[in-house]
């Protein structure tokens, strides 16, 4: 990885979906002097049975900044409808924004053929997006970025039709990523009772068995996103 500080952007679907994901790669980028920006597209209030909507929004944004404040990254809240995110002029503005608000070196999100329609739309929307900030004549509240980001692809969901090109060692920031997930309750708990998931379970089982494919206790895999011109001759990941 090269030598100097970073900044580095995770741009996740719903307020939980960077912990579960890449948690420990944050936290691992913050612990090593990084500045570490994350962002999230969705308000996220479609993800409780008893909570109402408008209510579970300001929840799941709380959540999400305690999760932010545990490795000291700053927050962006993009805020479209959970469940319907959909690539349009007005998103995609808003993901440039967002792109330019952090100004990154290197970009973490979803992987573009996971399970959920907000995932694989974010992932589009950001691969578009990433390209689209570079140009002066596109317009937004921010600058342009000092260059290209790379893109890196989370791992999917239980790690289905995902083999890693990457692999980062979490073993030391583990118990970070399992912090920065408690801070998200209420989706423990709407886990638990809508699908009958242990969340915290869930993320120790993939973490290990990604750290068993590549030597150490815990680990978190990566694709990256091989298109001109985000190709680094480097490996940004930490």
């Amino acid at each position: 990885m090269a030598d100097e500080k970073m900044r580095v952007l995770g741009v996740g679907a719903h307020p939980d979906d960077l912990e579960i994901l890449a948690g420990g790669t944050l936290a691992k980028y913050a612990a090593q002097g990084h500045e570490v920006f994350m962002a999230v597209a969705t308000d996220g209030s479609a993800g409780h049975a008893v909570i109402p909507p408008d209510e579970l929004v300001e929840i799941r944004k709380q959540e999400l900044h305690a999760s932010a404040e545990t490795i000291g990254a700053q927050v962006h809240w993009i805020g479209e409808p959970d469940e319907f995110l959909f690539e349009n002029y007005a998103t995609r503005m808003k993901f440039i924004e967002a792109i330019r608000w952090a100004n990154p070196q290197v970009i973490i999100t979803h992987n573009p053929d996971d399970y959920h329609p907000d995932h694989r739309a974010t992932s589009q929307l950001v691969f578009g997006a990433a390209f689209v900030a570079t140009i002066p004549n596109i317009q937004t509240g921010t600058p342009p970025p000092d260059g290209m980001a790379a893109i890196f692809y989370m791992d999917s969901l239980a790690g289905v039709n995902f083999q890693p090109e990457f692999s980062v060692d979490i073993t030391d920031t583990y118990e970070k990523k399992i912090e920065m997930m408690r801070c998200h309750d209420s989706q423990v708990t709407w886990l638990l009772d809508h699908d009958d998931i242990d969340i915290l379970d869930f993320i120790d089982g993939v973490a290990q068995m990604r750290g068993l494919q590549c030597g150490v206790k815990y680990a978190e895999g990566f694709r990256a996103a091989w298109a001109w011109p985000r190709i680094r001759p480097e490996n940004l990941l930490p």
